[in-house]
């Protein structure tokens, strides 16, 4: 499974071919540069200016050595040209500086700009794109992905103009200084080119196998981290130590060899660079003994491919950039581009359910197991204010009722109506306002007491808090700490037992005040304390409104108005407690017996 999973986050480091299509993707993520384009095209022109006044120093720098040796020129002494050299390095430092602030004001603004559009997308996302994703790599969509466009925008962009205007105009000076030794250097190019494609297209494969076992290994640590204490409690630490020492041997074994083909290119490169630079220099210093050339020239010739040479260089490393940049823009524009369930803005309106829900021949699949029935011509029928009880075996379609009333999933057979409408008529984010739930695995964000509870109605004062949890029977719980309800939960609400974080759900859907509640095994994972005083926190919650109850423990469902007995995704029985466990040959009387141990 590990490995399974660590193919997928090799996504991280992917390159795309630099063809129409994928240039147009990542052309695609300008649309959030266009608010800061005044930004842009000021950083553009120090650029601009940058790059060309840095390429006048070495046309000043071999007037200095021709005026030296006695040539004549428009400035005419040594101190002259050494004043504009200096000139000319201020002049370019002062650009460069703008070029960057400007650039990374762009690149700062509009990448926070796409982080948000981002995350409000993944927001409004249906549940059926979270089933088929990790929660890891929609983070680092955000994070890893976008910053590797941030510095496409702030960095790599300038370096592809600067180093594309570097090696034209280079290129053109030197034909016109000294034509017949800029061919002569040319020449020497075929050997450097087809080498560096042989090794570097071995050398990446081998990078990317890097990448594979790191990966790997990234995911053998999230996943044990994740469930530390299951790891624990099975005393599997020198497993896990073990399963993570093979992944890093891997990684090591294909660095290691990567590292020996990267030394080797390396120095082959150095001495075939070198060896040309040292067939250019005797070809000019043959030009300049039969003075077809000055030694000013010379030197400028020199300088000129050495900046044309660290161009080529650079754009090698642009492209790869580049590359991994069409590939981040990809995989964000493709959650960008993503169908929401809601467009994202939210109707002011104020939605007031009665709280009647009908389930009329419901048919539903998961659509990512389109093989499996969940439910089957369904039919229930829940009166508002009304308690309802869905009981049945482990995989029955109890939750999947839930997730439909809920509207996580929009695609069913049948009809699922509230208060006589189709529930897909309802604005959905209106329609959730009125839907609060309790569920078995209650889940605290790591911020206070307070913060939680207010977290069903945002805004809420802290008297209408307090209320909520005077209600739910935890005042006297939060009290009890030093902080109060500025105590902090921890992530997840580790600080708090079961029981509380129950009670602070409770307290929650209290103050959400929905007309419809939907309790999933609330109270399953309590002792007999804690269970007693969830039970009568509950109690007063479902005063007045719809409720849906799951339930695994048939006595704290005897109270409901109407219990259906799931089975195989349909209805097979429904009545009271009281009818249900009067019929001998009934699947809830089975049910009944079993959990009582009477069989």
């Amino acid at each position: 499974m590990s490995k399974r999973r660590g193919k997928k986050a090799l996504d991280e480091g992917e390159k795309r071919s630099l063809n129409k299509g994928n240039l147009k993707k990542l052309l695609g993520v300008f649309q959030y540069v266009l608010p800061y384009r005044g930004t842009f095209i000021i950083g553009m022109i120090c650029l601009v200016f940058s790059s060309i006044t840095l390429l006048g120093f070495p046309y000043l720098a071999g007037k200095l050595i021709d005026i030296a040796s006695g040539k004549t020129w428009v400035l005419s002494s040594i101190n002259h040209i050494t004043y504009a050299l200096v000139g000319v390095l201020l002049v370019q430092s002062i650009f460069s500086f703008l070029r960057v602030y400007f650039f990374a004001q762009v690149s700062e603004r509009s990448m926070a700009d796409m982080r948000l559009s981002v995350f409000s997308k993944m927001l409004v996302l249906p549940a059926t794109f979270f089933d088929s994703r990790r929660v890891g790599e929609l983070v680092s969509r955000i994070t890893s992905d976008v910053s590797m466009l941030q510095d496409t925008f702030s960095t790599t962009l300038a370096e592809l103009f600067r180093q594309t205007a570097t090696l034209v105009i280079g290129t053109a000076v030197i034909f016109y200084t000294a034509p017949r030794l800029t061919l002569f250097m040319l020449a020497t190019f075929p050997l450097l080119v087809i080498s560096a494609l042989v090794f570097g297209r071995y050398i990446r494969k081998l990078s990317k196998e890097t990448q594979d076992q790191l990966a790997m290994g990234n995911v053998i640590v999230e996943e044990t981290l994740q469930t530390i204490n299951m790891v624990k409690a099975f005393t599997n630490e020198l497993l896990e130590r073990k399963r993570y020492e093979t992944a890093l041997s891997g990684m090591v074994r294909v660095a290691l060899k990567t590292a020996t083909y990267r030394g080797a290119f390396i120095s082959f490169i150095i001495f075939a660079l070198f060896g040309g630079i040292v067939a250019v220099m005797w070809y000019g210093a043959t030009l300049v003994s039969e003075q077809n050339m000055t030694v000013g020239d010379l030197l400028s010739f020199v300088l000129y491919t050495s900046f044309i040479g660290g161009s080529i260089a650079g754009l090698g490393d642009i492209y790869g950039q580049v590359q991994r940049a069409i590939g981040a823009s990809e995989r964000v524009l493709e959650i960008i581009n993503e169908q929401g369930e809601s467009d994202g803005t939210y109707s002011a309106h104020e939605l007031k359910l009665h709280g009647e829900i009908h389930f009329n021949n419901v048919s539903f699949v998961y659509p990512g197991r389109r093989d499996v029935s969940v439910l089957r011509s369904l039919d229930l029928h829940v009166p508002s204010g009304k308690k309802v009880a869905l009981v049945g075996p482990s995989g029955a379609g109890k939750s999947t009722i839930i997730q439909l009333v809920m509207r996580y999933y929009m695609e069913y057979d049948g009809q699922v109506m509230i208060d006589g409408q189709p529930a897909s008529h309802y604005d959905l984010h209106a329609y959730r306002k009125n839907i609060g739930i309790v569920p078995q695995e209650v889940i605290l964000f790591g911020g206070t007491i307070a913060e939680n509870i207010s977290y069903g109605r945002p805004g809420a004062s802290i008297e209408e808090v307090t209320d909520a949890a005077i209600r739910a029977n935890a005042l006297d719980f939060i009290n009890g700490f030093p902080e109060g309800m500025d105590t902090l939960v921890g992530e997840r609400g580790i600080q708090l037992s079961g029981g509380q974080r129950q009670r602070i759900a409770i307290a929650r859907a209290i103050l959400k005040d929905p007309a419809i509640l939907i309790l999933d095994e609330a109270t399953s994972s309590l002792d007999a304390e804690s269970e007693l005083l969830v039970q009568q926190a509950l109690n007063e919650l479902m005063k007045n409104r719809t409720t849906i109850i799951i339930a695994h423990r048939l006595a704290t469902i005897r109270a409901a108005d109407n219990i259906y007995v799931i089975k195989e995704g349909e209805v097979v029985e429904s009545g009271t407690h009281k009818d249900l466990s009067m019929r001998e040959d009934g699947l809830y009387n089975h049910l009944l017996k079993l959990q009582f141990q009477l069989v």
